[in-house]
Formats: C-alpha cells, structure tokens, sequence
C-alpha cells in the first residue's frame, strides 16, 4: 500500500517535460556546489581566525600560507606533500626545509632574534647562543656580502626578493620561506632576459633575486646590470659561480630548521600584497599584479570546490610563475592537504606513464596540454590509468570530446579566472564546452555580471543614464564583477596607469566600480557561460564582429590539421582587420586547400572567413601555452619577409591561391579583392 501511494506521488514527475527535468538537475548541481562553496568560505574564515589568534611567538601565528603549512606539518607530518623525479618530501620535510630558508633570508634582514631555535622543534638556548655567537663574529649571507661592499643594502622587512626558478622543490621552499620571513616573493617568467628581465626586477622593486645555475650562462650579459640596480644576488646550488653571487643553499643548510616566530609575516591587513606574479598580456612589457594576502586564502579553497581531497595525488606541471602552477595548484592542494606531482617541463609522451608511476588521481591543465595528449599516438598506459579529475582553464569543445571518449571515464572541471581579477568561475556540471555557470545561487556567492561591450569603441554599451545594459540570452557580453572588501582588484605595481580601464564606474548604479576582465563571454538559455573571446582578439570586418575562437573551432573540425591560430591582419586601403589563420598539419596529412575552401564557405559567414592562410610546422606558443595572437597579427602576411608558406583567398575564383609576391603586390594596389 505504501509503495503504491509513493507510486502515485511520483507518477506526475514521471511525466514531467525533458526540459523540466534538465532545469531541475541544473538547479540541483547549482545547489550542492553553492553549499560547497558556502563550507569553504566558513573554512577560511576559520583558518585566518586561528592564524590570527594564534601566539605570535609560535609558527602558527603567521600569514596563511605559513600557518597553513605548519598545520599541516603538525597533523599530516608522515604525508607526501610534493614528489619531483625521484625525490619525495612529507608535508614535515617540506616545513623543515622552508624553515631553513626562512632563517637563511632573516639573516640577510639583518635579523637575528630567535634565529637558533623558537617554538616547537626548535632549538635550544645553547644553539641560539652559538648561531647569534656566529652572525656576529663572521656574519653569513647579505650581512657578508654587505661588510664586503658588493654595493647591497640588508633586506628591509617587506622587500621583495625575486624568484628566476624553474618548477622545483627548491622554488616552494624558497617561496615559503620569504612568507615565513615577512618578505615578498616575484615571480619571474624564466624566459626573461635583458630588458624585459630588469624591467620586471624594477617594477616590483626587487631588491634581491635568486636564480637557478641552470640559467647563468644566459644571464651573463645581465649581470652588469643586475649588480648596477645593487640586488642582491644568490644561485640554488652550483660550485662554480661568477663573483658576488652566493649560494643560497648552502647558506640555507647551515641553519637548524625550528619554526621561526609568527609575528614576522602575520600581515597588518589581508589585503597587503605579499606576492608579485607577472601577467604576459598581449601588449607592451609584463606587469606585476599584486597578490594579496586574502587572495592566498582564498586559492586554498580552489580544490576542495572542484571536489578533490586529502588522498588525492595532482599532476602539475605547469610553471610555478604562473598563477594556475603556484597559487592555483600548490596552494590549492595545500589547502585539501593532498599529494603534488611537480613536473619541471610538461612531455605528453611521458604523461601517462608518470600516471601509472604515481597513481596520480587529479590532471591540471592549461592551455593545449590536453590537444598535446589526444595528438599522442596511442598508448597502453592511457589504460588502466587512476585519473578522475582535470582541472584547469583554456579547454576546446572539439579537444574536451577527443579527450573524454579516448582517456576516460574522467570529469573534466573547466574553470575561468584571471591572475589579478575577483571573479572565477567553475564548470561543476560538466556541460561540454562551458566554463561555468550563471545561476542565481552561484551569481549570490560570486558576483558577476555581463555587459553590452562595443567592440569598434571598445567601450562597454551605456544607456541614456549612463549606465551600463546587461545582455541577453545568448548575446556575447563581457564580463565585469563588483569591487568590494572580499573581492578586491589591487591592481598592479607601479604607476595607476597600469590599471587604466581595468575598473568601471557607474555600471548600474552611481559610485559603483566593477572590475573589466577584459573577456567577452556568452550566457545561454539553460544558465551556461561560454568563453567567446577576449576584446584585443576579436576584430571588426565587412562591418561585422568576427570572434578567433568560432573561426578556430570551425578550423579544428578539419581532420588534417592538428592546431588553428585565427588573428586579425592589417590590410592597407580596408577598414578593420581581416582574418588570418595559421595552421600546423596533423601527420601525415597534407594541406587540402580545395577541402578547407568547401568547409569555411560552408560552416563559415562570408565575413568570418579567413582572408589568409599561413602553414607551419608548429605554432608559437608562450611558456603558459597561450597561442601568440599578437606576434603574429605584427609578422602579416608579406611574402617577402616570411618564410611560411602563404595562401590568400580569392573570393571570384571560390579557391585559396598562393601569396606570391605578384598578389601581394596587386593586392596592396587594390586590383584583388578580399
């Protein structure tokens, strides 16, 4: 009888509408990943609490990374926190070795109160008396350096020291240890050399900077310079060093590794900037966005919201310059206390095998790592693999397929974010090709908003009140978050200049300022955001709005090319900027220019069609996998100066031609039209 009126109670959701049934399990996933979210954030307001009213004196009275770590050390002591080649460390290695560091650069503060020993695990009065006997006597470190005259001041508290390391143990102890020491970090692009190196060093005012002996052969010329801007300057290892660079692991290794006390990184306020990370933009030099204290916080929560836990163990391996490597992957897996697999260079062939080797249960990606994997010949380690969670950002629909059908069951997690911006957002529901959602319970925890943006001004759309309009279902808009106590923009060290357009006033209300992430996304009927393209990418031709990323995904369908770059060209005597798409081929096939003619015409509009075709072995890339758009669109299409082979589309004759100098010649004349 009971099962029966439960049978008639159900019967009418039975025959519910598909689309109603969709809506409530969307509603259902928006649910359980806002009372996820709402835990998290009751979980870090928890920890900086703790870390607030913790002993100053002791190790857990810090900034939250410290404080987090030496957590972790107390109630995971025995756990692997990090695995890199053949090493492993503990979560109580790892404290251990950044404690070291810690007292390495206090040393070089000048500091030494406590440097022997101080809360638990550390030394005794006996040390402390015969470390500070030590400093005094002889002195080690920038305290030597100092005395010898090499032209460098102690380290203030708060100055910033300057990481140019790659992906390694040594880059996190490093990193810890300046938390824990009260000074500042930079992180360097490793790519970078003269000017745009000392450009990065001066915009932050680095006053010291540590380098990997890997690099300083390339780094020879610089050093003039570097000495001349009066840093401070150490190598991680080497026995062979050019004068006035120390060896700041040996310095390290001479020190006892007892916590050192919390006061000396505990921030004044939660906003502070403790870390500089160097955005790559499209234009101009990099610029280096503050991080806050708050933000630190914040990004140990990025992987209990995707789901993962302690017993995890996450492949990383991307640069820990990069936000996604540092505060995304490291940070965030010491907030669920799991286990990190730190590659120094990301090698597809290897990858599955690493897997395997490690039992590695969480993937996080950025970029084309994952086109890189399903363009692998197959492999029997893709099978039988423990991998059930990818993370990460910059995921093709056409990729995401490939990737699920050939390497799964797995969950792909596509997020969106940007290293100095206060919105994210996260695809928990697995909609292919979504980066989130926009949902009004999720919209209630992480505000947002999407604007009427017009891309010939590239001004957002104001109303006759001068406000902002938000879009409709479907309408590309871009996308703006408020500025407010909990999610601040903090901008960019230097000048004010540097933010200029990054915040907007007056969006829907008077006095209120949103930040521009400088993205244009797409809302759908059912609630989902998808990346459209950003504002410098997308161009304006034949009087149309013509977005990279539709274009490259068209490309991509064609099964003989492997990667599709679209950027919009110059053209003298037209308005705009045409279409140009570089293309790498996918062995062994071979350009079929009459297949890619038919395919663009028909799944193309007649404006959105490439105007140029550039083939190449492979395509340029930066350090973080971003595909180099303005390099590019600044290279042309001149077959005198390029080398690639060129293709143009000749509209009357319905076909792609080769650009010979004699087309170019015509085109600029105006007698060929595009």
């Amino acid at each position: 009888m009971a099962s029966l009126l439960l049978l008639l109670l159900l019967l009418p959701l039975l025959l519910l509408p598909l689309r109603i049934w969709s809506r409530l399990r969307w509603l259902a996933a928006d649910l359980a990943f806002t009372m996820r979210a709402l835990r998290c954030k009751r979980a870090l307001r928890a920890r900086a609490l703790a870390a607030a009213a913790a002993d100053p004196e002791g190790p857990e009275g810090g900034c939250s990374l410290a404080w987090r770590l030496a957590q972790l050390a107390r109630q995971r002591p025995a756990h692997t926190f990090l695995i890199h080649g053949a090493q492993r460390f503990s979560y109580a290695e790892a404290e251990r070795h950044s404690n070291r560091a810690a007292r390495a650069f206090l040393r070089a503060r000048g500091w030494d109160g406590g440097l022997g020993g101080g809360g638990t695990g550390g030394a005794g009065e006996g040390e402390r008396a015969a470390h500070c006997a030590r400093d005094q006597a002889a002195g080690s470190g920038a305290a030597r350096a100092v005395r010898e005259g090499d032209g460098a001041a102690p380290l203030a508290p708060g100055a910033t020291v300057a990481l140019l390391l790659p992906a390694c143990p040594e880059f996190l102890w490093l990193w810890f240890g300046l938390a824990k020491a009260g000074l500042r970090t930079a992180f360097v692009p490793t790519a970078l050399r003269r000017g745009p190196l000392q450009h990065c060093l001066r915009s932050c005012g680095a006053r010291a900077l540590v380098l990997a002996p890997e690099f300083l052969e390339s780094l020879e010329p610089d050093l003039p310079a570097l000495r001349a801007m009066g840093l401070h300057l150490w190598t991680v290892g080497s026995d062979t060093r050019p004068a006035g660079i120390s060896d700041f692991l040996a310095e390290a290794s001479a020190e006892v590794d007892g916590p050192v006390p919390g006061y000396l990184s505990a921030p004044q306020n939660m906003t502070d900037t403790c870390l500089y990370i160097f955005t790559s933009g499209t234009t101009g030099l990099p610029k280096a966005a503050r991080i806050s204290h708050l933000k630190i916080l914040q990004c140990q929560a990025f992987y209990q919201l995707c789901g993962a836990h302690q017993e995890d163990v996450i492949y990383l391996a991307l640069p820990l310059y990069h936000m996604s490597g540092s505060l995304l992957g490291i940070v965030g897996c010491l907030g669920i206390g799991a286990t990190v697999v730190l590659k120094s260079k990301f090698s597809a062939g290897q990858f599955w095998e690493d897997c395997q080797q490690h039992r590695v249960t969480v993937f996080q990606y950025i970029g084309e790592l994952c086109r890189y994997l399903v363009n692998q010949p197959p492999n029997k380690a893709e099978r039988g693999h423990k991998v059930r969670l990818v993370v990460g950002s910059g995921l093709r629909p056409d990729t995401w397929e490939r990737f699920v059908r050939r390497f799964g069951p797995l969950q792909v997690l596509e997020t969106y974010g940007l290293t100095e911006g206060n919105v994210a957002t996260f695809n928990y529901t697995g909609q292919q090709g979504a980066v989130g959602r926009a949902s009004w319970l999720y919209k209630h925890v992480f505000p947002f908003s999407l604007i009427r943006y017009d891309v010939t001004t590239g001004e957002p759309v104001r109303n006759t009140q001068g406000h902002c309009v938000a879009t409709s279902p479907g309408e590309p808009g871009l996308l703006v978050a408020p500025v407010s106590q909990q999610s601040p923009f903090l901008g960019y060290a230097g000048g004010p200049e540097l933010a200029r357009g990054k915040l907007l006033k007056h969006v829907f209300q008077p006095g209120d300022v949103f930040f521009n992430t400088g993205d244009l996304l797409v809302c759908d009927n059912q609630g989902f955001l998808r990346f459209h393209d950003r504002t410098g990418d997308t161009f304006r031709w034949k009087g149309e709005n013509v977005a990279t990323t539709e274009v490259a995904e068209a490309l991509e369908a064609l099964d003989f090319l492997q990667e599709v770059n679209v950027y919009g060209v110059t053209v003298p005597g037209h308005e705009g900027r045409a279409g140009m798409a570089a293309l790498a081929l996918r062995p062994p096939h071979s350009l079929d220019l009459v297949q890619l003619y038919a395919h663009v015409s028909e799944n193309l509009p007649p404006y959105a069609r490439p105007r140029f075709l550039r083939l190449q072995e492979s395509l340029a890339t930066t350090e973080t996998f971003k595909q180099q758009k303005v390099r590019m669109a600044k290279e042309g299409f001149d077959p005198s100066t390029l080398s690639d082979p060129l293709y143009i589309l000749d509209q009357a004759g319905g076909a792609y031609l080769p650009l010979t100098p004699a087309r170019y010649s015509a085109l600029l004349a105006g007698d060929l039209r595009i």
